[in-house]
């Protein structure tokens, strides 16, 4: 008779944090996909799925059922996350999509840089 031996299940890989050209009030456009051309303010940024979240962009519709008698049911729309590889920071000086550098400045920090003008872009936070 064989003894049965209970075997620890496997761990799932941990998804590593992607570096995000991409932060919170930031303005940027959509390059690809249904809403291809939309500009919005992201307001969410998730990095461990490498997805942000653009208002106005991606909408989807959620049911929502009425938690009390006195509340209706109701159809929600919301912003749902998108790929950041399918959106554009837009250049502050030219008004449109550009690709972003790095470059470490005099005090020590990143600053990000418009590829397409030269110009550095402020973090919104």
């Amino acid at each position: 008779m064989r003894i049965l031996v209970k075997r620890a299940k496997p761990k799932a890989p941990r998804t590593p944090r992607t570096r995000m050209h991409i932060t919170k009030g930031d303005v940027v456009v959509v390059i690809s996909g249904d809403d291809k051309g939309k500009r919005g303010k992201v307001l969410r940024v998730l990095p461990k799925q490498g997805r942000v979240v653009v208002e106005g962009v991606n909408m989807s519709k959620r049911h929502r059922k009425a938690r009390t008698q006195d509340e209706q049911s109701q159809i929600v729309d919301f912003a749902a996350p998108l790929a950041a590889s399918k959106v554009m920071l837009i250049d502050p000086k030219q008004d449109r999509p550009t690709r972003v550098r790095r470059r470490v400045d005099n005090e020590g920090k990143i600053e990000r840089i418009a590829v397409r003008s030269g110009e550095p872009i402020p973090r919104n936070r």
